[in-house]
């Protein structure tokens, strides 16, 4: 098949994605994509992207698309026998306990988080000893096996809800230190915070918040609570990646800043071409793991499958689902 068909066939969907993929490197994407489309037909499979997934895979192969809230919940309703995660691995897993006899697979296997390797199900047990009876609030950014030792947990649009819907004077938040001091200043609720932070969002500053400001006059700045709270005090708006993105598309600003991973703008800016998005960011070298060739390989070879042992899969799944239930 020539080179020349699969770009007039996949012409369309690039139609979508040509604000922030220049023509030259479309040749580059287009024979995966069109592949991993007819994958996913023989495969009956679905693919599930996060926000930080790069455009060509967030607007051209997934099938549903979201931050982790949103994928927990859809991954609950896929009717497929074959889920792919465009994602990292802990959310790979997350969409295995709530469809425990479908084939999930992930396209990287070293696509980690640096939060998930912050903290360990033994440190979960410590910290229950250190502060007996404080019920334990876990980010979704976390393993399994700590997933497992939790009484509940949250994501970063929904953390303030599953604080205060336990109804206790004091809990432990795990593992972003903070999101937990973000949290705790929007609620009575004493946070006992544990020190793990994201790689990406930590190294954001305030005095990049001030450059950005006097460079670029009237610029609206958007900033994930994974930031440190300096950050947060100095940003117009804090949020999850979907709040984010609503924000946008509700606000309309001229000009704005997306604090947060590289490609969410790109992806943002997609719908909202009105917008001018001022683009500093830093990559998460884990999300950037999954590329369409690597998921085009997940889908013929049927590689990588995610697996839960058996012993931590219902209190790792129930963590999950009280989440939902209260969210």
């Amino acid at each position: 098949m020539s080179a020349s068909t699969v770009l007039e066939r996949t012409a369309p969907l690039y139609q979508r994605v040509k604000s922030v993929i220049p023509p030259i490197e479309w040749p580059v994407f287009a024979d995966d994509v069109e592949a991993i489309l007819e994958l996913k037909k023989t495969r009956n499979a679905v693919i599930l992207a996060h926000n930080y997934m790069t455009p060509e895979i967030f607007h051209c192969v997934a099938d549903i698309v979201g931050d982790s809230l949103a994928l927990a919940r859809e991954a609950m309703k896929v009717d497929a026998e074959v889920i792919v995660l465009a994602g990292v691995h802990f959310m790979a897993e997350t969409a295995k306990m709530l469809n425990p006899s479908k084939k999930v697979l992930i396209p990287d296997l070293e696509a980690g988080c640096s939060l998930a390797a912050s903290i360990t199900a033994a440190d979960v047990r410590l910290m229950r000893e250190k502060f007996p009876g404080r019920p334990v609030v876990t980010y979704v950014n976390s393993s399994a096996a700590v997933k497992a030792e939790s009484d509940i947990c949250c994501t970063s649009g929904n953390a303030k809800k599953i604080v205060e819907s336990l109804g206790v004077p004091e809990v432990i938040m795990l593992p972003d230190e903070y999101l937990a001091q973000n949290i705790a200043a929007q609620t009575k609720v004493k946070v006992i915070a544990w020190a793990g932070h994201c790689e990406v969002h930590e190294r954001f500053t305030p005095a990049e918040v001030r450059a950005l400001r006097t460079d670029h006059p009237g610029v609206i700045i958007l900033a994930h609570p994974e930031c440190p709270p300096d950050v947060i005090a100095e940003a117009d708006y804090t949020g999850s990646t979907a709040d984010m993105s609503n924000y946008v598309g509700r606000e309309k600003p001229a000009r704005v800043v997306l604090l947060t991973e590289c490609s969410m703008a790109d992806n943002v800016s997609v719908n909202h071409p009105d917008v001018n998005f001022v683009k500093p960011c830093n990559l998460c070298p884990h999300m950037k793991r999954i590329t369409l060739p690597k998921i085009r390989r997940a889908l013929e070879t049927m590689t990588h499958e995610v697996t839960i042992p058996a012993e931590l899969m219902d209190p790792a799944r129930r963590s999950v689902e009280r989440m939902l239930a209260a969210s």
